[in-house]
């Protein structure tokens, strides 16, 4: 809003440039003035000029208020002029003050606007109203035209479609008539209108003008829905979409004038088709829902027993859908009779729907463990000792025993004593007494010769005692045997194979006296060392 105070001397107090407007247009100027005096007086009165040129000068249009008189409380008026563009689309707005001596003619201004003028266009529908209600499936092809009467020099037409929030084209449809198919159109509101400008300003959302929109609405049919299949017990709830009135029937002599209505404790003999007529706006439309009622499902409990690493087919009650918990060892999760190998004895339960009820039953499956014998590590000992077989046995319902008995305090110990005299295997057998697998575990017994090493010998040639012989020595191949004298030097050694020490160290005989000697037989025995005595 603006205020004048208007001065002495008639003059302009206020221009302004307008561009972008439509070449070729007519528009309308306004504006909304009031006196802001509300008493009588005899000075003069506001007087207002409105001048519109183009940028070279040259008037376009020229409105007088002439005296705008004053009121006992503020009245605003508007004052508005048409005037034609021709092909200028800037103009220039002068605002010009024609009462002298500036005592009364003080105003306001308020709302200056432009828009673009055009034709009347009266728009209509063939052989129908302005606004037409029809039932989803009965719309058809319609007609739509317009009377445009006079207002540009050369006239160009364009029909638009608006099914939401956006008003869009209507392809080729550029005359006062056009034809709309909604034969197979779904529910909603079709409104459509019809676009006026000059040649070359269709384009232009500022340069044309748009009828008021024919409004086509295609009322829905009725839709009729409910929960399906329920169990025997259970509520069908019946649904119906829009309406203004509805008409339920059903089985069992079922009626309702309910949207929704509820039916309680479902029976048997309440399963069948439920139908429902509605009317919306004029339209009267049907449609059926089926409701299915269902014997509950079976449910139970069942075990089964296993051998480890066995697989078991479960089976579950008769039913649609299957749901299995937990899935670790089963073939799949959602099948009626899937293939059961747990590692651990297991408690599957089953969820079961027929496609209203729903029951879980479950399945045990008790996986008992196979036999499984451990004989324990290879064991070495010296001829004459004893030693303790480690054996271990794990697994259900197991028995055990050693083969053979020979040597043996007791074959039906898992750790019996063993005293064998020569080298020997050992069976550990684990026995499933449920028909599970068995197992067998062997360990070998190294047994050594019993070692005795001489602490003298005289090498006098008698025959008798000449040399130092260890007789076992020979049944190990890698011995290590030194002998030193009493200040540490060595005077005999042998590596390998034993070869008995006949006193002599390089060919010369050794002088009587105490020798000392350290033995290494294999890494199964500790160094043995001592001393010997030489004598002649």
């Amino acid at each position: 809003m603006m205020v004048i105070n208007a001065d002495n001397n008639r003059g302009v107090f206020y221009q302004t440039t307008i561009s972008n407007l439509c070449p070729g247009t007519t528009y309308e100027f306004a504006a909304w003035i009031v006196n802001i005096l509300n008493y009588t007086s005899t000075e003069t009165k506001p007087n207002v000029t409105f001048t519109i040129e183009n940028k070279e000068g040259t008037i376009l249009k020229r409105f007088d208020t002439n005296d705008i008189p004053e009121t006992e409380s503020p009245e605003w008026k508007q004052y508005a002029m048409l005037f034609p563009t021709g092909n200028n689309s800037e103009i220039i707005l002068k605002i010009t003050n024609n009462g002298a001596r500036g005592n009364g003619n003080d105003i306001a201004l308020d709302d200056i606007t432009f828009r673009a003028c055009g034709p009347v266009i009266n728009p209509s529908i063939k052989d129908e109203s302005a606004n037409i209600q029809v039932c989803e499936g009965n719309a058809k092809s319609y007609t739509l035209n317009a009377d445009v009467s006079p207002g540009y020099l050369s006239p160009v037409y364009q029909w638009q479609v608006n099914t939401g929030s956006t008003w869009t084209d209507l392809p080729g449809q550029n005359s006062t008539q056009t034809t709309i198919d909604l034969t197979n159109a779904t529910k909603g509101i079709y409104q459509y209108r019809l676009l006026v400008a000059e040649s070359g300003n269709i384009n232009s959302a500022n340069c044309r003008v748009a009828s008021t929109p024919l409004v086509i609405t295609i009322n829905p049919s009725i839709l009729a829905s409910s929960n399906g299949s329920v169990c025997i017990g259970a509520n069908i709830q019946l649904s119906a979409t829009e309406g203004t009135t509805f008409s339920w029937t059903g089985p069992n002599d079922f009626k309702s004038d309910q949207q929704s209505p509820l039916i309680t404790n479902a029976q048997l003999n309440m399963s069948g088709g439920y139908t429902v007529t509605t009317t919306l706006n004029g339209c009267t439309s049907s449609s059926s829902t089926t409701v299915q009622v269902l014997e509950p499902v079976k449910s139970d409990s069942i075990s089964v027993t296993i051998c480890e690493n066995s697989p078991v087919q479960l089976f579950a009650p008769e039913g649609i859908t299957y749901k299995w918990s937990p899935i670790e060892g089963l073939s799949a999760s959602d099948v009626a009779n899937p293939i059961a190998k747990p590692k651990e004895s297991t408690a599957y339960t089953v969820t079961v729907s027929n496609g209203g009820c729903t029951a879980t039953s479950v399945r045990e499956v008790n996986v008992i463990k196979n036999a499984v014998a451990e004989a324990g590590a290879d064991i070495k000992i010296l001829n004459g000792r004893s030693t303790i077989l480690n054996g271990k046995v794990t697994g259900d319902n197991v028995t055990y025993f050693w083969t053979p008995s020979e040597y043996l305090d007791d074959p039906t110990k898992l750790n019996p004593k063993a005293t064998p005299p020569i080298n020997k295997i050992y069976t550990l057998n684990a026995v499933s007494n449920a028909g599970c697998l068995s197992s067998t575990d062997e360990v070998f017994i190294k047994v050594y010769p019993k070692i005795v090493i001489p602490n003298s010998f005289s090498p006098n040639g008698d025959g008798v005692n000449d040399t130092w012989n260890i007789e076992v020595a020979d049944a190990f191949i890698n011995a290590k045997i030194r002998v030193v004298n009493r200040t540490g030097n060595l005077v005999y050694q042998s590596n390998g194979i034993y070869k008995a020490w006949d006193g002599k160290f390089n060919g010369k005989d050794l002088p009587v006296g105490t020798y000392y000697y350290t033995i290494y037989f294999n890494e199964d025995f500790e160094t043995y060392s001592g001393w010997i005595f030489l004598a002649r």
